[in-house]
Formats: C-alpha cells, structure tokens, sequence
C-alpha cells in the first residue's frame, strides 16, 4: 500500500470463543479501538469458522459504530471512507490447534532440534520417535498408527553424516502408514528436514504414501541449528493441508491479507519482537484450561544471539487438567501456598470439583485461593519443564561416533537465567483476571522465582496472538498495542540471592520516591511491597551484604531505574527457592504475614 495503514482487524480462534480486535492509527499512533468475542463455530449446527468470525467482528463493528462486514458477509479490505479495515489478519487454535509427530535419529541431538522447530512453529507435539528411544520397531509403527498427527516433521543426521538411521526412520513412517487426524481425502503431509545425502532415501520410503515436502538440514553440523525453514514450512502446511480440512477455512483464508498463523506461534512471535526490539531477555506464559504454553528468549552462551524456545506441558492446566497438577506436583506442594489450615481430602474434593465443573469460577475468597495455590504449582512445573528443554546444543566441540551420540543422556547446560531475566509476561485467566493484579504478580513470583531485578507484566485482554500475527507484516503497530494496550505492567520485584550470619539483612534499597527518598533492609523471610503507580519510575540504589547477589556478582551494589505498576515494587527476601515453614501452623502464619504485607485479599476475607 502507498498510504499508511489506517486500520487493521485481526481475530483469534480459540476451540471455544473467537476473539476480534480493532487498531486504529491515531494521532498518538496505533491503539487498540475496541474488543468483541464470540463462540467458536467449527461444529455442528454451523460447521463454518467463520460465522463465529463474523459475529465477533460485527460486535467490534457496533462498539466502533462504523461497518465492517458487506452485504456479501464478507469482512470489508481495504477501507472505503469510514467502512471496512486496511488489514485483516487471523490465527486460530479451533480443532485442537496443529498437532504433530516428530522422529530424529538421536534424542538429544537432533531430534530435539526438531521438536524446538515443531514447538516454535505453535504445535503441539504428541510424542518424539527416535532410533534411540529404547522402544521395538513394531512397537513405534504402532505408536504412530494410534496417534494420528495432523504432520510429521523428520530429522536426522548431519550433512554429510549417517544416511542409514534416517532411512529406517522413514521406512518406519512408510510402514505405519498413518492416517490424519482431520479428514481422509488428503495425504498426511511429512516435512524432512535432515540430512541432504539421505534425501533419496526418504523420497523412496515416503513420496509415495504422504505429501512429502523437503527443506534445509535443521541441524546441518553439530555445532550449528537452522530452524527457521522447518518452521515456515510447518506454518504453510497448516494452511495448505491441515487447515483446509476444517470447515469453513478456505473461505477464512481468502479473506485474511495475510497467512493465519497457529496461535502459539504467533504468541511466539510477539515475545520474540519484544525482546529483539527492547534488547533484553523475556519470559512469556500462557496458562489455559488444559494446557501452558511457557515462551522465552534468552542469549545463547556460546554465540550471545538470542534464542527462542517453546514448550507446552500439556496437561498442566486450570481446568480440565487441575487435577493432574495435583497428581504431578504433590498434595504437599499445593498445601504449602494455601493461606489456612485444611484437611487433604477436603482440598482434593475441592479441586475433583473443579475438575467436574471446569467452566465455573471461584465464588468464596477461600476457593480463590485454593486455585491460585494449584496455578503456582502448574507454573512452577511447567518452567521446570521448559528450563529442561532450553538448553545449549548437545554433541557439539567434539567428533564423536554414531555410537558414542546413541549413548548420551541427560540435557546441556539451560540457557535460561533467571539472574538475567529481564522480563516476565503473565497470561490466561488466572493471571489475567485476578480479582487483585498483586494477586498475578505474586503468582508469577512465587512460581518463577526471578532473582534480581525484574520487570512484571500481564497481558490485559489476551491479544497477544492477533499481535504476534501482526507482527509479521506491520511490527511497529504491533509493538505499539502491545506497549500501550496489551502490556499491563505490574511492577518490580527485587529477590536477592545468598545468606548472611548474624540476623544481618540481606540488603538494604534505597528508592527515591515522589514523596521522598525511602531507605528499605530486606531482611531473610521478608515480603514487602512499596506502591508505584504504573507509568512512574524511581531511581533505587541496591546495597547487597556480603555474598549476597541482586544481579552484579555477590556483595556488589549498583544503581540502577525501577518501574512501578498495578502492584509496585516487590521486595522479595524469601531465598530461592522460596523457603516456606513444613509445619502447617507455621506455614499459616507465615503467609498470613504476606497477604498483610502486600494487601492481597479484601480484609474482611481474613
């Protein structure tokens, strides 16, 4: 377009509800307008996604007060006077979003290249196949029979490198025959993205059998990964292939002016332009029902470029799967963040129930707190998970044998730094809806456990999705929503790390406040919270004792600006990992002293 882009409209199409947003260019730039939603309509009686699309957006259109959608019912590009949008844009995670099989030659090596491709492009991944998986042939045919993946990505082997273990990977694949999840009047589409020497082979095993399509090694030398063909691909296949498959989305597709992108992914993508254009290290989660989705981006120690990373813990959520965070976590973890005393058959009906009743909300301050209890359970595990899998490249520095590499275990060095994390951005209900924002920074504190210095936010209405699509073809209307409409910043929190003898404070912080300097020890156990408005920041002086760090090594103390937000600065002297009392009188106690501290729920809760 010769003009500036005026107007864009972007949907999101969740299994459940379709979200629309509106972006209008204003004389402060590009601002979120108004929101609609709508349910999801890939099901019968409609059967088309985009009848939900359309009654979301005609929501945003009455709330703008300006048409949006023709008489044709189609949404109006480009804008004509008042009527319609310059940009329409969609991701969608309707059918159970893009599910997929991955199978790599070594688990660690580059079958684990492949799942960060699959997992970066917004899918989910069902199971990893690999020739050192310890599992029969028969048995993995089997397996990838039962599944029934909307794609499979295939990777192996270095250029250069083994060509044999690739080629019984295929022929695995081109033996099971499998089927896919959504329709049978298209072939299964397999992406290879391994070795170029074994490219013949592979076509052998499977042009015949799938929609075979073939793209640049993802691992082309030990030292080295290339993902980003392997995802494009992906991203097109779930367009050409998977997508086509569910009604109504040829005619979603004709109508966006710009390829719908998985929702994952696009959240995916936001994260990774924030990070890039602030310079700094982030953290991204999404807390849903059944799942959470953690995102991060954080430099790599052997080339300093940053590095992005996804995991889904697939069944670590608030609803359908809160029972399978107790199963995973502990009756004993979740009791330990549970404000009052309460019998462990009691908590488990409790959380059966919501299980039963995964649409309901809490309605007493005590079952408030009873799912925001199980909420840092479910983030504190699925970090675990994702500081697993966020690691440096395996096999690398050395020549090693095929033997040698089947015989690796365990994972790299993480490359997340919870020191050097800049940035952590809440999102789902739990978090996004918290009747007290203190109440989502508190969650993400106690789950993550920064240490530092670091910035809190939640994302206000969940639009990270249309603005990580957007990203892609327009990043300064992106970044400027996400900044002044997504984004709400809820603070800082200061956590140092180390002990000291003696009864002597941890650190002592100094704030120059609107009202006055302010001069703060943080002592061992201390939960404190100093209020800042959002928008404001302070210059803070941080003085850690001796083997205590904050940030710039043990003892050393530094200036440095502090933003405030819904909370304000949290100052966090709980260790790390937190320490929290085993005795269950003690633990009460001690938590009770927090929800003062911070003000956390309405007083006549208490």
């Amino acid at each position: 377009m010769t003009q500036p882009i005026r107007s864009i409209l972007a949907t999101d199409c969740g299994s459940t509800t379709t979200k629309a947003i509106l972006i209008e260019l204003t004389d402060e730039g590009y601002r979120l307008k108004v929101r609609g939603e709508a349910p999801t309509t890939v099901e019968k009686p409609f059967d088309d996604v985009t009848v939900g699309v359309i009654n979301a957006v005609t929501e945003v259109s009455e709330l703008a007060g300006r048409p949006l959608v023709g008489e044709d019912g189609r949404i109006i590009v480009p804008q004509q006077g008042d009527a319609g949008v310059d940009l329409y844009l969609s991701t969608s995670s309707a059918g159970g979003g893009l599910q997929m099989l991955v199978a790599g030659v070594v688990r660690t090596m580059t079958a684990e290249s492949a799942e960060r491709a699959a997992l970066g492009a917004g899918a989910i991944v069902m199971d990893v196949i690999c020739s050192n998986d310890k599992r029969q042939p028969h048995e993995q045919i089997a397996r990838i029979r039962h599944l029934r993946p909307d794609m499979i990505l295939l990777s192996g082997g270095v250029d250069g490198g083994t060509t044999s273990h690739v080629a019984e990977l295929a022929e695995l694949i081109g033996a099971a025959d499998p089927k896919p999840r959504l329709g049978s009047g298209y072939e299964l589409p397999v992406v290879f993205a391994g070795n170029v020497d074994a490219r013949g082979a592979v076509r052998e095993a499977l042009q015949d059998k799938t929609a075979l399509s073939i793209v640049d090694n993802l691992r082309p030398t030990l030292d080295h990964e290339h993902l980003d063909p392997a995802r494009d691909q992906i991203h097109d296949l779930f367009m050409e292939h998977v997508m086509a498959q569910a009604p109504g989305y040829d005619k979603l597709k004709s109508w966006t002016s710009a390829p719908v992108m998985p929702t994952p992914g696009a959240v995916g993508a936001i994260i990774q332009t924030v990070a890039k254009q602030r310079d700094i290290s982030v953290i991204g989660v999404d807390i849903g029902g059944a799942t959470t989705d953690v995102f991060s981006v954080f430099p790599s120690a052997e080339t300093g470029e940053p590095v992005f990373n996804r995991t889904v813990s697939a069944n670590l959520g608030m609803s359908y799967s809160i029972s399978n965070v107790m199963a995973s976590a502990g009756i004993e973890n979740v009791l330990r963040w549970v404000p009052f005393d309460i019998d462990e058959s009691e908590l488990r009906n409790r959380i059966k129930n919501k299980m039963v009743r995964p649409t309901t909300i809490p309605s007493l301050i005590r079952d408030l707190q009873v799912e925001q209890a199980l909420a840092r359970e479910a983030l504190r595990l699925s970090l675990i998970q994702h500081k697993d899998f966020a690691t440096e490249l395996k096999g690398k520095r050395r020549a090693r044998d095929i033997s040698e590499a089947f015989a690796q275990s365990g994972s790299g060095d993480t490359i997340v730094d919870m020191m050097a994390l800049d940035l952590v951005v809440g999102s789902g209900g739990v978090l996004s809806h918290a009747p007290r924002r203190v109440q989502a920074a508190l969650m993400l504190v106690d789950s993550f456990e920064p240490m530092g210095v670091t910035k809190l936010a939640v994302d206000s209405i969940f639009m990270m999705p249309q603005l990580g699509v957007l990203a892609s073809i327009h990043e300064e209307a992106a970044t400027q929503v996400f900044e002044r409409d997504c984004l709400v910043p809820l603070g800082t929190c200061i956590a140092p790390v180390g002990t000291t003898k003696g009864g002597r404070p941890l650190a002592t912080v100094t704030l120059e406040l609107p009202d006055g300097r302010r001069e703060i020890t943080i002592g061992a156990g201390d939960l404190e919270l100093v209020r800042l408005p959002t928008g404001q920041s302070v210059r803070c002086r941080i003085e850690p004792s001796k083997g205590v760090d904050v940030g710039h090594g043990p003892g050393v103390a530094f200036e440095t600006e502090v933003e405030g937000g819904e909370a304000g600065i949290l100052l966090d002297g709980r260790g790390r990992p937190i320490r929290i009392p085993s005795v269950a009188k003690e633990r009460v106690a001690a938590i009770e002293q927090w929800i003062r501290n911070l003000d956390l729920y309405p007083r006549e809760s208490r």
